[in-house]
């Protein structure tokens, strides 16, 4: 483990010192209690500064880690099988716009029957993003050399007889926090803006062997927040005066936009489903645990997951069929079964909608009330139910907790000032109050979050998947609870930006919440739609 020499200047603590730190923590000790303090609060000073002379890469996590799990729980999934929509019978698109629109099982259709190589598709994507994103500035990277050698292996392999299946030869996107060898992984940030990893996220090792093609790193704002990232704004497709919104902000547009077939984002407080939103693409935030996070940044260990970003529900599914699962090298991913059956039937599943957030006033409730109509259309029962009587917000600075403890070293070595945002609402600053997070605090948090983890398994006692805003207090509540989400497209405004609706299930229900998404979407039809690039 490497260490640095920090200048150790003279910290000798007084008791105005004393005064000042119980102020901003909100208690307060008598004057003999900071004298008996005093000596104990000087040591601590010592050992903290010892602590800062070791560099531990953002790799390290924790000795303790979260688990979702309750005690004397159990959790399965009603969906068994390995039954998607299966090879389609189509003849080749008109136009390669079109064939980068189809959806991965149709450019799988169109691959596995020799109408379409996966060199030929390669190019069509490689040609897109040379013509689209100078203004979407959704890639950071493009690896097309290293993309069309591995889509000719892959057209060999495929005439060969050896078909690995879906995802054979179908290009995708990385978001860059994944890790993977002789290229650069930014992170979006100035100060890592050249940083070479040697390694390769699971993720992206999981993708290889399943035949997915590699073509793109894409953007992400800086350090995981919002669309900004050192070589601008991220855009969303739908309208280039926007941006695309969260920090998978690159997935969401470059898939939003047929750059590329699918992407992998990854999600800590909406940032799967922010961008989803804003690039009108489906996206799945899996259940916490469920996708190894090795070889992709950390920001918050008890937060962070890894999803895919897709132009349908059941392309999503199948991604994260060939994704998810356990990993020796991250504690925190565990082994669960993953159906699929495409003829399933969805009254088995039990559907909730959350009443209060549904009825609140706001822009585009419309579109809400319409997907909620359209499944009592269908003769579909969706039960009223509500969220626990519980602030989260309250408890929210854990994410920022961890992420200050994530990057402690590029704060402490000023290598921070260097980062574009450097506002209030910022990494910079953020991770500079995280230091005034008392540890009692932060432990206090998660206990109150195990409250929370108990009511929200009180709620799902009701209901299998609930449906809500997406924006709604549900957001942050299953961030924190680990909970899986799906977000889809269900209307576009004036401005032509999609709105979208959000499925949360049970946890380890993953396959759920995709199918009663893919129930809405099939009978509404909005994913089809595509923006009119300039």
């Amino acid at each position: 483990m490497n260490s640095r020499k920090v200048d150790k200047r003279d910290q000798a603590i007084s008791d105005i010192h004393l005064q000042a730190t119980q102020d901003v923590i909100g208690l307060s000790f008598t004057y003999e209690e900071r004298q008996l303090l005093h000596p104990g609060v000087q040591e601590n000073l010592e050992k903290y500064q010892k602590s800062r002379d070791v560099i531990i890469p953002n790799n390290v996590s924790p000795a303790l880690y979260f688990s979702p799990v309750l005690p004397g729980h159990t959790y399965s999934s009603k969906i068994k099988g390995n039954n998607y929509s299966g090879y389609l019978n189509l003849e080749i698109p008109s136009s390669d716009e079109k064939i980068a629109f189809l959806t991965v099982l149709e450019q799988a259709s169109l691959i596995k029957s020799g109408k379409l190589t996966s060199k030929s598709l390669t190019k069509i994507y490689i040609d897109r993003i040379k013509q689209f994103d100078p203004k979407l500035r959704s890639v950071i990277t493009l690896l097309d050399d290293y993309a069309i050698k591995q889509a000719i292996v892959a057209d060999q392999e495929i005439e060969s007889g050896n078909y690995k299946g879906y995802l054979h030869g179908i290009p995708y996107g990385a978001k860059d926090l994944l890790a993977f060898p002789n290229y650069p992984t930014t992170w979006g940030a100035i100060p890592f803006r050249n940083q070479m990893l040697d390694e390769t996220s699971a993720v992206i090792t999981r993708l290889y062997q399943a035949g997915a093609i590699l073509l793109a790193k894409l953007s992400l704002g800086a350090l995981a927040w919002g669309d900004v990232w050192f070589d601008g704004v991220t855009k969303s497709p739908w309208n280039f005066s926007e941006g695309s919104r969260g920090s998978s902000a690159g997935p969401g547009s470059a898939t939003g936009a047929g750059l590329i077939s699918f992407a992998i984002g990854s999600e800590t407080r909406g940032s799967i489903v922010a961008p989803s939103t804003r690039c009108g693409v489906s996206g799945l935030r899996p259940t916490f645990g469920r996708v190894s996070r090795f070889g992709a940044m950390a920001l918050s260990w008890s937060m962070d997951k890894l999803g895919p970003m897709c132009r349908s529900v059941e392309d999503c599914a199948l991604v994260f069929h060939s994704i998810h699962g356990s990993d020796p090298k991250d504690l925190t991913a565990v082994q669960m079964p993953f159906g699929w059956d495409k003829d399933f039937d969805i009254q088995q599943i039990r559907l909730g909608y959350i009443h209060d957030e549904m009825q609140k006033e706001r822009d585009y409730k419309g579109f809400d009330d319409a997907s909620l109509s359209k499944f009592e259309e269908l003769g579909i029962d969706v039960r009223p139910v509500n969220l626990p009587e519980f602030d989260a917000e309250t408890i929210s600075f854990i994410l920022n907790c961890e992420a200050a403890a994530s990057f402690d070293e590029l704060t402490t070595s000023k290598k921070i000032d260097k980062m574009v945002r450097q506002g209030e609402k910022s990494w910079p600053n953020e991770f500079r109050k995280a230091r005034f997070i008392p540890a009692v605090e932060y432990i206090k948090a998660n206990r109150l979050r195990f409250i929370l983890m108990q009511s929200m398994a009180r709620l799902f006692q009701e209901v299998d998947v609930y449906i809500s805003p997406t924006f709604g207090r549900s957001l942050l509540i299953t961030n924190l609870t680990g909970h899986p989400a799906v977000v889809i497209p269900n209307g576009y405004k004036d401005n032509g930006l999609p709105n979208s609706i959000t499925f949360t299930g049970d946890l380890y229900k993953d396959a759920e919440t995709l199918f009663a998404a893919r129930f809405l979407q099939i009978n509404t039809k909005f994913h089809k739609l595509r923006p009119n690039l300039p």
